[in-house]
């Protein structure tokens, strides 16, 4: 009789645990994140032509912009990044969706905008979600950004977002060491920018792996060299399973944003490269030399799947899953909106060259194509 009771329960708490899993009552048993390397846009992307970089993580929410705790059921996860001018932060948190497009749900992204449409979604979010950063943070202008950084970035430019996949463990050490870290800016443009936040993360993740390099970037960190080592380290442990993703910009508010270049690139391609040539001939010759070999090596496929609003959920894709964990912070999310549920779509062709595939295929996983060239041509 007793181990007919044990096999009772044992039925009942299989039978238990697969409702709660099939009705999304349980924490995500996998965690994944994303390195978002971002394309230079209008007159500093002109003099920088580098870009911008932040991390997104599907199972790290954010309480508030500048405190993390676990996501729970149905919230899409967060993005991360190092900025100037926002109230004297170093990183802030948002949620993926408002951060790519000011609005809560996907299903609000108006597929073509102007300025008063991006100023207005932008003041609106503003308004009802980023009070607790203080009445007077800087809005952004012409030569300084602000608080507009941290939404609507997908009417600014594209992004091309580098999948990889990571345990609850790992999030839940992050999320303790931003928490209880002082989140005071240390923001400068030569040796602590935003690819050097982003350089910080990763290392907690694939320890001693992302260091600065002399060639090709003089010693600074850009946002293409940690893409590109991290790409070359996925190519050693297949296991990371490195996923490469468009997210397009929405038309009409801005000229399309241009790739982005490591600062051998930045010096060759534009005006600067004059000045040196006159100053310093070898200097030229080397920095030339130095692009020849590493300035220009390919970071994406040529038909990397694109993701619409309602496609995003493939970067929360499974990887290798782990064992799930509970939740470990109460504090009340930011709003993002109603959860939403992926839904195959079928692949079709875009006029880059590129396609559009939601990430429905079984385990998360897309499909490759062989070589890695820079989808360039049809954006620039």
């Amino acid at each position: 009789m007793p181990f007919l009771r044990r096999r009772t329960l044992i039925r009942a708490l299989t039978w238990a645990f697969g409702l709660c899993a099939a009705l999304g009552l349980l924490p995500r048993a996998n965690a994944q994140a994303a390195l978002l390397m971002e394309e230079p846009y209008g007159f500093f992307g002109a003099l920088n032509p580098t870009g911008h970089t932040a991390v997104y993580f599907a199972n790290i929410c954010a309480a508030t912009p500048v405190r993390l705790r676990r996501c729970r059921p149905g919230e899409m996860g967060s993005v991360i990044a190092r900025y100037q001018g926002i109230a004297g932060y170093d990183w802030v948190a948002m949620p993926l969706i408002p951060y790519l497009y000011s609005v809560d749900n996907p299903a609000e992204v108006p597929a073509r905008v102007d300025r008063a449409a991006v100023l207005k979604l932008r003041d609106r979010y503003h308004e009802q979600h980023l009070g607790v950063l203080g009445a007077n943070v800087f809005e952004g202008d012409f030569v300084r950004g602000g608080w507009t950084q941290l939404v609507g970035v997908a009417y600014e430019r594209r992004i091309f977002a580098f999948r990889f996949a990571t345990t609850p463990q790992q999030d839940d050490a992050l999320i303790a060491r931003f928490n209880n870290s002082p989140n005071r800016s240390k923001f400068n443009l030569t040796y602590s920018n935003c690819a050097d936040f982003a350089r910080l993360i990763l290392n907690e993740y694939f320890p001693r792996t992302f260091k600065r390099t002399i060639f090709p970037d003089a010693g600074m960190t850009t946002p293409r060299e940690i893409a590109y080592r991290l790409v070359k380290y996925s190519r050693k442990h297949p296991a990371l399973g490195l996923k490469v993703y468009e997210i397009p910009q929405v038309p009409g508010y801005r000229h399309l944003s241009h790739s982005n270049k490591s600062v051998a690139a930045s010096l060759i391609t534009t005006g600067y490269a004059v000045p040196i040539v006159l100053l310093n001939p070898y200097i030229a010759g080397g920095i030339f030399v130095d692009y020849l070999v590493r300035g220009r090596y390919p970071l994406v496929e040529r038909h990397t799947p694109v993701l619409g609003p309602e496609e995003l959920q493939a970067l929360e894709s499974p990887g290798t899953a782990a064992q799930p964990l509970a939740p470990t912070a109460a504090e009340a999310p930011l709003r993002t909106g109603t959860p939403v549920t992926a839904t195959p779509v079928p692949e079709r062709a875009l006029s880059n060259g590129a396609t559009r595939i939601a990430d429905s295929q079984p385990g998360g996983t897309m499909p490759s194509s062989p070589g890695m060239k820079m989808l360039e041509g049809a954006h620039e």
